[in-house]
């Protein structure tokens, strides 16, 4: 599980004084279900999804994942979760097999439990055809599956996903989105931020929408439409933004 309680991160700048990235944010995502996380460009997705992962330490509020605390056991929880962020690069010099290995063997995956977990994630990915193929060769689609399979490659319960489908052609991220959908199936705690609505609706169980920092609304597709009285999540996004009833 993700909890939240009165998450905030506030960056400190000399000529600009404090800026609040995240400002008092309270979710929950439970094993099974997938989060969305809506918002725009700079509106604090990625800032709250590093705090998650313990990349970043908070200001203030409190973080559980996994029944750890983030600030106390971040060791733990970087044991338990996968996260793929847009940010995170490839040594082009490896190989799409080396990279998925070298990170298995990080997290002390015995040896033959790595390698058939890289023969499933492999084929559940399309990825056999260019495993061994060097990093700095593969397209971006290409990369970003190596990615998604070193996060997964040692079964952690929780996965964080940074704009997973950012850039990606229509077939790759369809599989990515399969791929994070099987996530759920397998009862994993799944967080994940994307601007993309027709996305949202597919994959969500439950959605928040962040602005300046600020988490504005929390449910169900369901419950966001009786709310705003609109069905398409769009229309429910810009009015809950510009602050419409």
């Amino acid at each position: 599980m993700i909890e939240t309680w009165q998450l905030t991160k506030v960056f400190c700048d000399r000529k600009r004084g404090e800026a609040r990235a995240v400002d008092g944010i309270n979710l929950r995502c439970e094993p099974g279900q997938i989060y969305g996380l809506l918002g725009a460009n700079g509106a604090g997705k990625t800032t709250t999804l590093r705090l998650l992962a313990t990349l970043l330490k908070p200001s203030s509020g409190t973080i559980s994942v996994a029944g750890c605390d983030a600030v106390r056991e971040p060791e733990k929880i970087r044991a338990r979760i996968g996260f793929l962020s847009t940010g995170t690069a490839l040594y082009g010099r490896l190989t799409a097999r080396e990279t998925v290995e070298y990170f298995g063997r990080l997290h002390a995956v015995g040896e033959a439990l790595l390698q058939s977990r890289i023969r499933d994630v492999f084929a559940r990915l399309a990825m056999s055809d260019f495993e061994n193929r060097r990093c700095d060769k593969l397209s971006s689609g290409m990369k970003q599956k190596v990615s998604i399979a070193r996060t997964l490659i040692h079964d952690p319960p929780v996965m964080i996903f940074d704009e997973p489908t950012l850039g990606l052609d229509v077939m790759t991220a369809h599989t990515i989105v399969q791929f994070i959908r099987e996530c759920r199936q397998q009862g994993k705690t799944v967080i994940v931020s994307t601007h993309v609505m027709s996305e949202a609706e597919k994959l969500c169980d439950r959605i928040g929408i962040i602005d300046r920092g600020r988490l504005l609304v929390d449910g169900t597709l369901a419950e966001l439409r009786a709310q705003s009285g609109q069905t398409d999540l769009e229309e429910i996004f810009v009015r809950v933004v510009e602050g419409q009833p």
